[in-house]
Parts: C-alpha cells; structure tokens; sequence
C-alpha cells in the first residue's frame, strides 16, 4: 500500500482545534472532542494530544500543520495504535504510554475504515503563496524546461556528429 500523507491546517477557535477542509464541506471542524466516557477521562488527565504535539510551535493557535497517515513516514513524532470505535470516532493508544486519544469521525473521513495505527506530526503552519510568485515560478520552470531540451538536443547532435564515419 503507498503511504498516502493527508496534511490539515488546524487552528484554535472557539476554545477548540478545530480545522477546515473545503473538499469535505468542513469548516471549524472539531479536531478533537467528546469520545464518550474516554472523552471525559481525556479532558480530564490534563493536556490534549493536539497541545502536546504543538507545545514548541511559536503561536500554534493561530495555525499549524499536522501531517498524518497511516503508513509510516519519516519524522512523524507519535504513532497511536486503533483500540475501538466509539461515538462515531475511535479511540487509540499512544504507542508506548498509557495515554488514549479519541480521534472524531471527520478525521476518519480522510481514511475508507478506520486505520489500525495513525502516524501523525505536527509542524508550523506553511506561508501560503502569493498568486503572482506562483505564475512567475511556473514561467521560469517552462523557460528552465525549454532550455534543458534544446541543450538535449544540442548535445545529441553532437554526440552524432562525433560517431559518424
């Protein structure tokens, strides 16, 4: 199976990380939330999986990227193994802790069935890019692109001057 990295831009709204996701219709997305009576011992055991991942991102509230698979994949900073489904969600187990995270449907809907372990980490939140940069950059990449091609060409009619009798 190919290691599909699914990546959010969640931020803090409303006492909550929420996230949004246009494809998907989400908008102020509930990241974390109530899982039940796993829920409540989660709120109550002291900070949430989402503000230990974040607590050296510099203004994290205002937005961060979280990257997340099911797969594997390099620098990912937790990996929680799936337990059960609860209340639309699942709840899993921080590998190597006694700490139980409750993952809410909207999450899942990135997946076909729940996975049996989420790798996840979070990062600062990319600058997003200035339209204008991005048509500059593609023009440059084009010009960059035609000039590779007519040095491949260039060098291939010399290699055949050079190997003709």
């Amino acid at each position: 199976m190919a290691n599909v990295l699914m990546v959010i831009q969640p931020y803090w709204h409303e006492e909550a990380w929420v996230f949004d996701d246009e494809y998907l219709g989400f908008e102020h997305e509930p990241l974390e939330g109530d899982g039940g009576e796993l829920g409540e011992l989660i709120r109550l055991s002291g900070p949430s999986l989402i503000d230990r991942l974040v607590r050296d991102i510099p203004d994290a509230h205002d937005g961060f990227t979280l990257l997340f698979s099911s797969q594997p994949f390099s620098g990912c900073q937790i990996e929680l193994t799936g337990e059960r489904e609860e209340d639309g969600g699942c709840t899993y187990k921080v590998k190597d802790s006694r700490v139980h995270h409750w993952v809410p449907p909207a999450l899942l809907h990135y997946f076909g069935t729940a996975p049996q372990s989420l790798y996840i980490r979070a990062e600062p939140r990319r600058d997003r890019y200035d339209p204008v940069e991005v048509v500059a950059l593609k023009d440059r990449i084009e010009e960059l692109e035609r000039l590779v091609g007519k040095l491949t060409l260039d060098n291939d009619l010399l290699r055949n001057r050079s190997e003709a009798p």
